[in-house]
């Protein structure tokens, strides 16, 4: 899904808001958890997950055109650790299609 499909949506699912305003409220959100992980901060929402930065080491790497060694400068990166919620819900068991099993057998 992307953030136009994101916002569309939000706003199909609350008419009683402008697309403008959706647009706004997901600009702000996503603004927000940028910030704050800029600042090094942690941000957590419950039953979804929580958005981190893990540093990395500096390190020599290889220029792929080359085969050169390049020095590849400390940094620091997003990291997303999904809540419970959120795993259970993804790798909750659905039921196969009763048309597919029969298929299946078949074969």
């Amino acid at each position: 899904m992307t953030r136009s499909e994101l916002i569309a949506q939000l706003a199909a699912s609350n008419p009683h808001l402008r697309q403008g305003d959706v647009e706004a409220i997901v600009a702000t959100i996503f603004g927000e958890i940028t910030a704050a992980l800029a600042r090094g901060d942690r941000v957590e929402l419950r039953g979804f997950g929580a958005f981190s930065t893990k540093s990395r080491e500096g390190r020599t790497g290889r220029n792929p055109r080359t085969g050169e060694s390049v020095p590849v400068e400390a940094k620091s990166v997003p990291y997303f650790k999904p809540g419970k919620e959120l795993r259970e819900r993804i790798n909750a068991k659905k039921a196969p299609a009763p048309a597919k099993r029969a298929a299946a057998r078949k074969a």
